[in-house]
């Protein structure tokens, strides 16, 4: 019995995970595309940058405006501040929709292969870490305060409570661990489809007697070719059907 590995047209190992996973990625995919819509374009991101500034935790908001006052080169904003961070989470959130979608519609039609799940969550998995990492990213523009982490991530949202930015402080970890949910499911999709793309002896027997299957199938239905003299087509079911002709009576009048 031949062994045959297929990239393309491959089985999925297990597939409940695959489809009971789309209910809780709906449910985050949503709540992404609400927090991150909130966020635009500034909802408290300057804030927060102030914020830690003022309590020591991290550069100034006001960086910018020092270099233009004092003619200096444009200093470069730390990626968990920056507007291009904002404009990323709103993107990726769309896309995330998108392939939800686009999944569900290809898991109905029997065409969501492992080897698109492996090319789809490679991407999202690594969108979504980058996002992950920009949210609770470095800030090191100002040497005097140096910030590993985003003071809201590491600390209490009591910092903020001064400035009646708790809430928001609250909504910033909430989006945060929404990030980080589907970074998980992300990556926990592509241990799938990794998996299932690795050579697997009962299953490449078992889509290699499904294609010798198909192949007999589509030779018993072959068609005659119109016009071609002398062609019949010739299979062991006309065979039979001509044993039993030939043993029944005559079929005339009388």
């Amino acid at each position: 019995m031949a062994r045959t590995y297929k990239l393309l047209h491959r089985r999925w190992r297990v597939k409940a995970p695959l489809y009971w996973g789309m209910i809780p990625e709906l449910g985050a995919v949503i709540a992404c595309l609400v927090l991150f819509g909130l966020q635009q374009p500034d909802m408290y991101r300057t804030l927060f940058w102030k914020i830690g500034y003022e309590n020591q935790l991290n550069s100034s908001p006001s960086m910018i405006l020092y270099a233009y006052a004092n003619h200096r080169p444009l200093p470069t904003i730390p990626f968990v501040w920056s507007q291009a961070l904002t404009n990323f989470n709103v993107a990726i959130s769309i896309a995330s929709l998108f392939v939800l979608l686009a999944k569900m519609i290809g898991t109905i039609m029997k065409v969501y292969y492992p080897i698109i799940g492996l090319v789809v969550n490679i991407a999202m998995t690594g969108l979504y870490a980058a996002s992950v990492y920009g949210q609770a990213g470095p800030d090191y523009a100002d040497p005097r305060y140096p910030s590993p982490v985003a003071w809201y991530i590491r600390m209490s949202c009591g910092i903020a409570k001064p400035y009646n930015a708790e809430k928001n402080c609250y909504m910033a970890k909430g989006t945060f661990a929404a990030t980080v949910f589907m970074l998980a499911l992300y990556f926990g999709n592509l241990c799938l489809a990794i998996w299932a793309m690795l050579p697997n002896k009962e299953l490449d027997m078992e889509e290699s007697d499904d294609d010798d299957h198909v192949t007999d199938k589509n030779w018993e239905m072959q068609p005659t070719t119109p016009g071609a003299p002398g062609i019949v087509p010739f299979t062991p079911r006309t065979q039979a059907f001509h044993t039993l002709d030939r043993k029944l009576p005559l079929r005339g009048g009388g």
